[in-house]
């Protein structure tokens, strides 16, 4: 059974409370994720900075708790049949939570897989193609003369952004209620701005979204979340 206070990461970021779930994040779209969902459902736990440099994220005791040294991770010491369990990827961790919790992931069973769906959409399409968005639009690969992978992801980007708009013609949230389907992509959408994308993509002409991002900046776990664990 994995025992939270002395697991290996612990030598590097101490639990306080050994007993709540150890979150280690960094505030990124991906990092997000996961202290939102925390706020929102009310599971007691203990936010851990855990920065984006090697120094942190390659660093023998992160990779302890995630071989593929990227964040978030948690470790919940109250897991499954009362025994601890440790997680990374935030689609999977907010799966667990929302079972754990019994929140946000639908009323009915049919209704959880179609939640599900939309998170596989963001893990599998809106956070890979926005990254490269912003590699390819604000960072190093901006450097680089060739348009063509700059033009391939935009227009990804652009094509995954009527997707969503079009889901969201005539409906508050992405699958019904609130879900983690929300908390999986509002995040990303918000980073389109950190990108300076909103031009790029056309922001503005996706009216629903633009409402859709503002009412869930409106909801106050989601405030909280967003600045757990702080940046510096």
């Amino acid at each position: 059974m994995l025992d939270t206070a002395s697991h290996p990461i612990t030598a590097r970021w101490p639990a306080q409370f050994p007993d709540r779930i150890q979150l280690y994040s960094f505030p990124t779209p991906n990092g997000v994720k996961a202290s939102i969902m925390l706020e929102e459902t009310g599971l007691p736990y203990e936010a851990h900075r855990v920065t984006l440099s090697e120094s942190d994220v390659k660093s023998p005791e992160f990779l302890s708790l995630n071989p593929n040294n990227k964040i978030p991770a948690i470790i919940d010491p109250n897991g499954p049949d009362g025994e601890s369990i440790g997680l990374f990827e935030s689609g999977a961790i907010l799966i667990y939570l929302a079972e754990k919790s019994g929140k946000f992931l639908g009323q009915t069973k049919a209704d959880k897989y179609r939640v599900i769906q939309w998170v596989m959409f963001q893990m599998g399409g809106i956070g890979p193609m926005f990254g490269q968005l912003g590699y390819f639009h604000k960072f190093a690969g901006s450097e680089i003369e060739d348009p063509r992978p700059r033009e391939r992801y935009v227009n990804e980007a652009k094509r995954l952004l009527n997707v969503l708009n079009q889901q969201l013609e005539g409906q508050v949230w992405i699958a019904g209620d609130y879900s983690i389907a929300d908390i999986a992509i509002a995040p990303w959408l918000r980073g389109l701005e950190f990108y300076n994308a909103h031009d790029l993509v056309g922001w503005e002409d996706h009216a629903n979204l633009v409402a859709y991002l503002d009412r869930f900046l409106e909801r106050p776990a989601v405030q909280k979340g967003l600045v757990t664990p702080p940046r510096d």
